[in-house]
């Protein structure tokens, strides 16, 4: 009889890892999006500029994207609506429209960005921009307008991995881990608008406003059942989990090594070719590896996510799934969003720091609005039922929209700078 109860126990466990992998993708492709190249540009910016002082940040950042992610696949499960959706439903086209034109502008930026991280990888390899930022687009373009959506989600999946090559090029930066131990236990905050920039851009990149639209459009993609939550919400972990691993390396590579040395960095590409004297060329090799992946991963998703929202909002067929006569409207978006992000990119002179970090200070701006709409959602009885958030989801959702209410207002106050 033991032994029969063991060999059901082990086939439940056995099953419950096959339900997993079937589901898993939402959580940790969309965290794993996080880490783009403006992310990454954002990361090693406050990490040469600030060292270890901003680490910190990480921390109540995780908090709030766990918390919001876990609500945008619940949402998702038990609604079986996009959160756009829901929006246009509960708060009327008008308010809808305004809302969607503002994050249509910043993710023109954001994908901007991730081109802008496909030169600058590329360059450090000694590939010119005019070549590697086309060809990455016509890549980019084919995997998701020729793809199919499960194929399409293996290869994301794949890249996340990929990601984690900034802990091996934070490692060869020998950073001080005291030192580090100490400013993540013990703070140091500052006032000044360079200080309110960076830290609006940390969770801004960390937390952006399109990872909840693509996160619940996602798990309906996927049709997950309210049966299958629990293996969802280890999906949300894992990638949040994953997100501000990467951050966290990432800003700790460049802390080590640009910091203590006062090297400013322009772009992410920058960080890559400093490492190289002082940490090595595997280091910097590896840095602009992590940046190219990230790219060409994000570069695909963002855009994708966008069109997906926006269209979602005002009622036209979506899915990568869908032929161009079905969805017009969606590849036509989809592909004006790349067009639009290459040329800023292909234009000499270009201010890409200037377009990338305040990209994602737009998104910090803009999340609250956002993360107001999805609280006011999230807790109506008759849409969730009995599935509305608990007192302490409750809590890190409105303090989160309060505190970034209150940076964004000092930051627009003070007026602008990175210090």
């Amino acid at each position: 009889m033991m032994r029969l109860f063991q060999r059901l126990k082990e086939n439940a466990a056995l099953r419950n890892i096959v339900i997993f992998f079937g589901i898993v993708g939402p959580g940790i492709i969309t965290g794993s999006v996080d880490n783009d190249a403006g992310g990454i540009t954002t990361y090693s910016v406050a990490g040469a500029l600030y060292g270890y002082k901003l680490l910190w940040a990480l921390i109540p950042s995780f908090i709030a994207l766990l918390t919001i992610q876990e609500m945008n696949a619940r949402m998702g499960i038990v609604t079986g609506k996009g959160l756009a959706d829901l929006i246009r439903e509960n708060f009327g086209v008008r308010v809808t429209f305004y809302i969607f034109i503002c994050l249509l502008i910043a993710d023109i930026g954001n994908t901007a960005t991730e081109f802008a991280g496909v030169a600058g990888s590329m360059m450090v390899l000694g590939v010119s921009k005019y070549l590697s930022v086309p060809a990455a687009a016509v890549a980019v373009w084919i995997l998701v307008v020729k793809g199919d959506y499960r194929i399409s989600e293996k290869i994301f999946l794949v890249f996340s991995v990929f990601l984690f090559s900034y802990v091996v090029s934070a490692i060869l930066a020998k950073p001080n881990w005291g030192e580090i131990g100490r400013a993540v236990i013990s703070p140091t905050m500052q006032w000044d608008q360079g200080y309110i920039t960076m830290v609006l851009g940390l969770v801004g990149t960390t937390v952006a406003p399109w990872m909840q639209f693509y996160m619940q459009s996602s798990v309906i993609e996927k049709g997950i059942k309210i049966g299958e939550y629990k293996f969802t919400l280890w999906d949300v972990v894992l990638g949040c989990i994953a997100t501000v691993v990467v951050a966290f390396f990432i800003m700790v590579s460049c802390g080590a090594t640009l910091h203590v040395n006062g090297i400013k960095i322009e772009e992410a590409k920058d960080a890559a070719l400093a490492l190289k004297p002082l940490a090595g060329v595997i280091a910097s090799e590896v840095f602009a590896f992590g940046l190219f992946i990230a790219s060409i991963f994000s570069a695909a998703i963002l855009p994708l996510a966008t069109a997906f929202y926006v269209c979602e909002a005002f009622g036209f067929e979506a899915g990568i799934d869908k032929k161009f006569s079905e969805a017009p409207q969606f590849y036509t978006l989809f592909t004006s969003i790349i067009l639009i992000a290459v040329i800023i990119i292909l234009l000499p002179n270009a201010p890409l720091i200037a377009i990338t970090i305040w990209t994602q200070v737009l998104n910090a701006i803009l999340l609250p609005i956002v993360l107001i709409c999805m609280m006011i959602i999230v807790n109506k009885v008759e849409i969730m039922e009995e599935y509305t958030n608990n007192r302490l989801q409750n809590i890190i959702g409105w303090t989160t929209s309060i505190v970034l209410i209150l940076l964004s207002t000092m930051l627009l106050v003070s007026g602008s700078g990175l210090g």
